[in-house]
């Protein structure tokens, strides 16, 4: 699968230029690898600490997953910290509940001047329905946040929305894990 690009909310400012993410996938694992490119001195990139769930992580920095599954979604949260959050959605922005998922494996590096990547692997729900929505938040260290996604709607940033869910997710033979 090629390269899909994240573009920046028409508000948003940053000193970030581009995001790239590249999926593979099996049948039930799903790695996703998020490239951020620009002026990585100034961001507000959070320290490395425990991976455990954590809420509220789209107050700052973080990457983000968006699963279509029956009349709902799941939301999956990254933080280069190593924190992550999973929720399901019964509907748009409605029933949100933790979602019962193993821990996702999280990487960060920084691996020459001006790109960092994050990758997330995660176990994939068996309820899924084929759409994708990508995005990530991206705070610089003023504290003002840029908001990323594959699309985005009228008004204002929303991943919840259903125009953000732009692609569909690969069958686990359109890609494959090394």
């Amino acid at each position: 699968m090629p390269k899909l690009l994240l573009h920046v909310h028409p508000d948003s400012s940053s000193p970030v230029t581009r995001i790239e993410v590249e999926l593979a996938r099996t049948h039930d694992m799903l790695v996703l690898t998020y490239s951020i490119l620009g002026d990585l001195t100034g961001l507000s990139i959070p320290p490395a600490s425990a991976p455990v769930r954590t809420d509220g992580l789209w107050k700052h920095m973080c990457l983000e997953a968006f699963l279509a599954a029956g009349a709902g979604y799941y939301e999956y949260n990254f933080s280069p910290s190593g924190q992550w959050a999973a929720y399901r959605f019964g509907a748009y922005r409605e029933g949100m509940r933790d979602a019962a998922t193993p821990d996702p494996v999280i990487r960060w590096s920084e691996e020459e001047e001006g790109v960092a990547r994050l990758v997330a692997t995660l176990h994939l729900p068996p309820d899924l329905t084929g759409r994708l929505g990508l995005s990530a938040i991206i705070e610089d260290k003023a504290g003002n946040r840029s908001f990323w996604a594959l699309a985005h709607p009228a008004g204002a940033p929303d991943f919840h929305h259903e125009a953000c869910f732009a692609v569909s997710l690969p069958s686990a033979a359109e890609t494959a894990l090394d």
